[in-house]
């Protein structure tokens, strides 16, 4: 029987020649193919020596390293699920995804250590792990006593390889649930049409917590025995001395954005480069624009979800067109519906509905949640609202919830209204998605007082701060007398949108 297995599609995809580099980093270390292959292996027989119990989940919340990599390598190859946390979480964050995903493994940076296994130790988890970007930890120092051969897992198609947290407009975090077939099937329909090439080299210069970075271009690498250049964080000037050593670079549009801002880019240091993709927000039609302008290649913009994967794209040949993400992607059923689940005609905007092998299993342990979101006929309700244009391109134009995405990150305005309205002397308070040149989309709040408090903004965003990931904090809070509502007293929030969209006009 055939093992559906990821890890095993992506290790048959290594190059004849393992001693070949695999990844080059910015510090100068090298990792071949073989390192990759007898490291993962080191790694699954150590989750393997735990004897963990068939499907456990292992949360994992470091930094960004080769090391970090392998371990979701290993997890794959131990048939187990693997869990990426963001790394600006905090306390409160973490607890929730400890207390509602129950991994019997838990990996945290040694700065976190003592907090983070003080959570996990509470909620009855035994493995608690240390990994730092510098390849140290007590994760490596187990598994270097490891054998170095490992049979990978046999796993079906269906079953479980990862779990994403997204939120809803509750704020409450819902596990998205993507199979070894889900990935897989994803990462093999990209390869094609993206057209990766024998000899491409991609720029690895996104974070591994995230669909973009770990799934889109780390699978897209790995499934064409690709070389990265992996980049532990974003440095413009760096990614520009790499270009002429790569062709394939993959960013958010805040990426794109600081690039742009470099002198040094222009079509010489792009001459080597073959594809510039862009997504996890959207990409101004003026950025989409410059980058023409400046480098003589054309972005192409695509569009996925952590429940999804991706599910349209630009045309790898043939016209790339600004403002759109493209077409559904071969395997993938696009539609929009009205409000009453109605078809729409062409440029009519409505809520974008998807069916295909790449749309997730459903939340996690929230049964009731992902028959909410999937139609009578199968159809995965995304969320996000768009039109499809005369000639099939698709275009996001906002969100039927209140989502906001900021440099790439998801942000969820009732989770950090519910942080405000908390503190002392608020009655209520908005969070709202403006226009920024940079992130795309920035929080805004305005928040009201109780009669006789006195509030001051800058106080407001302080504790936010201590409370939240960065990502999350508002980029400008105001105190104001009243928030605009309709007659059924729900706040109005396209209002305040509208009255304060030009706030970072002209800002850089």
């Amino acid at each position: 029987m055939k093992n559906h297995n990821l890890f095993a599609a992506l290790r048959a995809a290594f190059p004849d020649n393992l001693d070949e580099i695999a990844v080059e980093t910015e510090n100068g270390l090298f990792y071949s193919w073989r390192d990759l292959e007898r490291a993962s292996a080191m790694l699954a027989n150590l989750l393997k020596s735990l004897q963990l119990p068939e499907g456990s989940r292992i949360a994992v919340q470091v930094d960004k390293s080769v090391e970090a990599m392998l371990l979701y390598l290993a997890t794959l190859r131990a048939g187990y699920v693997f869990l990426p946390l963001n790394t600006a979480y905090q306390s409160g964050e973490i607890e929730y995804f400890i207390g509602n995903a129950e991994p019997a493994v838990v990996v945290c940076s040694r700065k976190n250590f003592g907090w983070v296994s003080k959570i996990a130790f509470k909620a009855g988890i035994l493995n608690v792990f240390t990994l730092d970007d510098n390849r140290t930890g007590s994760l490596l120092d187990r598994a270097a006593q490891c054998s170095d051969r490992h049979e990978v897992a046999s796993r079906k198609a269906d079953d479980l390889a990862a779990i994403l947290y997204t939120s809803g407009t509750t704020g409450r975090s819902k596990g998205a649930m993507l199979s070894h077939g889900n990935m897989l099937s994803n990462a093999l329909v990209l390869k094609d049409y993206w057209a990766w090439q024998p000899g491409d080299v991609l720029i690895h210069a996104l974070p591994i917590f995230h669909v973009h970075g770990l799934f889109v271009a780390l699978h897209g690498a790995l499934i064409n025995g690709s070389k990265m250049i992996w980049l532990s964080k974003f440095d413009p000037r760096l990614v520009l001395e790499k270009l002429p050593e790569a062709t394939v670079f993959m960013g958010v549009p805040t990426l794109y954005v600081r690039l742009l801002a470099e002198p040094g880019l222009s079509r010489e240091t792009c001459s080597n480069m073959r594809l510039f993709v862009a997504g996890s927000a959207p990409l101004l039609l003026e950025t989409f624009q410059a980058w023409q302008e400046r480098t003589g290649h054309t972005i192409l913009e695509r569009y996925g979800m952590s429940e999804t994967a991706m599910l349209t794209s630009n045309p790898y040949e043939g016209e790339r067109r600004g403002g759109t993400v493209g077409f559904a992607l071969p395997g993938v059923t696009l539609r929009v519906q009205g409000d009453a689940g109605q078809p729409l005609l062409v440029g009519e905007i409505g809520g974008i509905e998807v069916k295909g092998p790449n749309v997730f299993q459903g939340y996690w342990r929230m049964p009731e949640k992902t028959s909410e979101e999937f139609t009578a006929d199968g159809f995965f309700k995304t969320g996000d609202v768009g039109k499809i244009d005369e000639r099939g391109y698709i275009s996001i134009v906002g969100r039927s919830k209140d989502l906001i995405i900021s440099g790439g990150y998801n942000v969820y305005p009732a989770e950090i209204e519910a942080c405000i309205n908390d503190m002392q002397g608020v009655a209520e308070s908005a969070l709202v998605g403006i226009p920024h040149p940079d992130f795309g989309e920035v929080g805004v709040a305005l928040v009201v007082g109780k009669p006789g408090a006195t509030l001051q903004a800058d106080q407001i965003i302080a504790v936010l701060k201590s409370m939240l990931a960065n990502f999350k904090i508002p980029k400008k809070c105001f105190v104001v007398s009243e928030l605009p509502r309709n007659t059924m007293g729900k706040v109005q929030k396209n209002l305040l949108r509208d009255q304060y969209k030009a706030l970072f006009v002209g800002v850089t």
